[in-house]
């Protein structure tokens, strides 16, 4: 294979300008450029994607140039070629790699003394520069088995809005059986898939899933769907999109095959970087069994949590005695089964895990239900001790934490009787602003007796009351003013 490769290399470091744009356009990469720059290029695609198809149009191109020269006299004959049909159809997978090559990759390499004087007519090697690459974040529910296809960016070839990038690509066979043996998780969806990962170009730091505007994806003969907008119920505020890892795998060839992926997209001076990955998708139901396994933090470790949180501070003035936890899920009204929260988190109260994962399995945000920050997959942990009271209180929704690191339940109180009981006042007659009547030295209370008042009369009551008021005193001699209260005499109001 290595006889092969350097054969190659030699075939394209005798081409014309014109016979590397032909061999580049075959590929569906860039023509645009100094020569060097397509040497360049060509030699990436030998070094890397070098699939039987490539090999045989630069065998055909080399052939064809030197075929019109070896008709004139004097002119040299052509090295003797292996047949590119003696090579096997998996060449460029058999160096022991289980990555397929594709068409479109741009790793950079160190290349031989080869193409160093085409580099401004300079006979030196010019000095190798390394690109950092575009990173895309790990996604929890994906595990990813082989990287297909680098983030490659996806170059305009003209000024048209609207652009598309092909990509040619293999599977090997030992992809090709994982794929055929890997469980579904629905009808027609398999555990393991050829993904579709966009995003924007930037080496910065690792970068979201971002579709660019207008996209479509063709596989072979057939679009793919990918994911639409979410309906956004408020006014003046864009529907999003859930860019996810876009699922390739049912519309490909699980063969020897080679596959062509076209990305339809908008050029709007935004860059945009692609990766094509073979990866094994997760359920939550997975993931929690994962988190059970390794993320569970020892009750003694979060009991020391506990007291650092109310370790009293010098520089404060007051003093915390304790923290109350609630026992109840705040993502869905109902008591915690497996008491989670991020490790970056400043609050002891948790959520419960099940349903956490469940809710990003659907739609992935990733954000604390407490405290609204990220809270990624990788820095859950259950809380050891907080289970551990779960399974010893069971009658209470709600728990104190103590300085000392112990706790306490707290109850509700327990609900009143059903039967309709009034509250009373007992108020003393002898005093009209409600006083009650000195005790005398024997220990009795005055002669007086006291007068009770129902204060769950209604207005109704009191209204009748105050009409027979008004009628008493209308029998006695000469007009008497009228009462403001409705209250006998030797009673106050309870206001």
């Amino acid at each position: 294979m290595a006889a092969e490769l350097v054969e190659a290399k030699n075939m394209v470091m005798s081409f014309r300008v014109s016979d590397l744009q032909m061999l580049l356009g075959f590929v569906g990469r860039s023509k645009s450029g100094l020569k060097h720059e397509l040497v360049t290029r060509a030699l990436q695609l030998v070094q890397f994607d070098c699939s039987p198809e490539v090999f045989k149009k630069i065998k055909e191109l080399y052939e064809t140039r030197y075929a019109k020269k070896s008709s004139e006299p004097g002119q040299p004959q052509p090295q003797q070629h292996r047949s590119p049909e003696a090579l096997s159809i998996h060449s460029s997978f058999d160096r022991g790699s289980t990555v397929a090559r594709t068409s479109i990759s741009t790793t950079n390499i160190d290349y031989p003394a080869l193409y160093g004087k085409y580099l401004n007519g300079l006979g030196r090697l010019p000095p190798k520069v390394v690109k950092p690459e575009v990173r895309l974040v790990k996604l929890p529910f994906y595990t990813t088995l082989d990287e297909l296809l680098k983030p490659t960016e996806l170059v305009p070839q003209n000024n048209e809005k609207l652009q598309e990038s092909p990509c040619i690509f293999a599977l090997t066979p030992r992809q090709v059986e994982l794929i055929r043996n890997s469980r579904e998780l629905q009808p027609g969806v398999k555990s393991v898939q050829v993904v579709l990962r966009i995003c924007y170009t930037d080496t910065s730091s690792p970068q979201e899933d971002q579709y660019p505007p207008n996209i479509a994806v063709k596989v072979n003969h057939s679009y793919c769907s990918v994911p639409g907008y979410y309906p956004s119920n408020k006014p003046g505020v864009e529907p999003k999109r859930p860019c996810r890892p876009i699922n390739l795998t049912h519309l490909m060839y699980l063969s020897a095959a080679t596959n062509r992926i076209t990305v339809t997209w908008g050029n709007y001076g935004k860059s945009y970087s692609v990766g094509l990955y073979l990866v094994r998708q997760m359920t939550s139901a997975e993931l929690l069994q994962r988190l059970k396994t390794i993320g569970i933090k020892h009750p003694e470790l979060c009991k020391a949590l506990v007291k650092e949180k109310l370790r009293l501070d010098p520089d404060s003035e007051i003093a915390t005695t304790g923290v109350r936890v609630s026992l109840i899920c705040p993502l869905v009204k109902m008591r915690l089964s497996v008491p989670c929260r991020a490790e970056t988190c400043a609050h002891l109260q948790c959520f419960d895990a099940v349903f956490y994962l469940q809710m990003n399995e659907k739609k992935p945000t990733w954000m604390c239900p407490v405290c609204d920050k990220p809270a990624p997959y990788d820095q859950l942990i259950i809380d050891g001790l907080l289970s551990k009271i779960l399974t010893e209180c069971e009658d209470a929704d709600e728990i104190e934490y103590l300085v000392d690191g112990s706790w306490c339940p707290i109850r509700a109180e327990k609900e009143r009787s059903c039967s309709p009981q009034c509250p009373i006042l007992v108020l003393g007659s002898s005093d009209v602003n409600g006083l009650l009547p000195t005790p005398n030295s024997n220990g009795e209370n005055g002669k007086a007796t006291a007068d009770v008042v129902d204060l769950t009369l209604d207005s109704s009551s009191s209204e009748e009351e105050e009409e027979e008021d008004e009628e008493e005193d209308d029998d006695d001699d000469g007009p008497q003013p009228k009462r403001r209260c409705s209250y006998e005499k030797g009673l106050v109001s309870a206001c």
